[in-house]
């Protein structure tokens, strides 16, 4: 998702040896920002839009953001943590550029514990108001706790098969090719096919539905993606959206289930 805003954060955090009660009578900032993460979290939850579909929405020109984390704490344990993001586009009306980075390092008693890169790049075109293409580049480089990459390069295209107030619903197809250095073991080099739907049905005023599948078939396996979402506006102060989100794997690894599922509740009251 592009954040139409750019920023620059960073935090250092150390651990005192101060009771707790003597760091919040002075500071009560650490319960607020995890109010307000929780809050966005739900919010986001209960957001009643689809994915955006194809350069829908973009804004002409460059947008983007970058983002800076960094934690370290001493005393009993010794912990630093580094994180780096940056969502970058450029869309000229027709064609849409997007960069995506996020790097993430973290020690523990001075033993690395993660050191891992994640890159998305894509390129979109508009062909009509309901078709547009697409390529994408993606993959992940860990060197811990092993040298490893997962890289997958695919293009494809995108259809909107509704598009009114009150239903919305896209797909999208596309072909794609996987190399993968998984330290030795299991390596991939093969085609994948993936296939793609989001559906979102605004029922009346209080209650909305919500459906998103996602499937990746190749070689060695298929796995799918598919999270399900009923949200209920009880009252103008009162919302609630529960989810089931089930993963799937056509061939997984010995002794473990071939389906996943969760359930998740997530509820909001205003008192404004």
């Amino acid at each position: 998702m592009t954040i139409k805003q750019f920023f620059l954060t960073g935090t250092a955090i150390a651990a005192l040896s101060t009771p707790a009660f003597a760091q919040t009578a002075f500071d009560d900032s650490a319960a607020q920002t995890r109010i307000d993460n929780l809050n966005e979290s739900i919010a986001d939850d209960l957001s009643p839009e689809v994915g955006t579909f194809g350069n829908q929405g973009r804004p002409l020109g460059f947008d983007g953001s970058l983002s800076l984390q960094a934690n370290a704490t001493s005393g009993n344990t010794d912990t630093a943590t580094l994180g780096l993001g940056t969502n970058m586009g450029y869309y000229d009306g027709t064609n849409g550029y997007q960069v995506q980075l996020s790097y993430q390092y973290s020690e523990d008693n001075g033993t690395v514990s993660e050191d891992s890169l994640l890159y998305e790049l894509e390129y979109t075109r508009d062909f009509s108001s309901a078709y547009y293409g697409f390529a994408k580049l993606q993959g992940t480089v860990d060197s811990f706790p092993a040298s490893t990459s997962d890289n997958f390069l695919g293009l494809g295209v995108g259809y909107k098969v509704y598009d009114t107030r009150d239903l919305q619903w896209t797909v999208a197809a596309g072909v794609g090719y996987r190399v993968a250095d998984l330290n030795g073991v299991d390596d991939l080099d093969e085609g994948a096919l993936s296939l793609s739907s989001d559906y979102y049905n605004r029922i009346n005023d209080v209650l909305s539905f919500s459906n998103d599948t996602d499937v990746i078939a190749s070689e060695s396996g298929t796995r799918v993606y598919n999270d399900l979402g009923l949200n209920v506006a009880m009252t103008e102060t009162l919302a609630m959206r529960t989810s089931l989100v089930t993963e799937y794997d056509s061939d997984p690894a010995p002794g473990v289930e071939d389906t996943d599922n969760s359930i998740g509740v997530s509820l909001i009251y205003n008192f404004n």
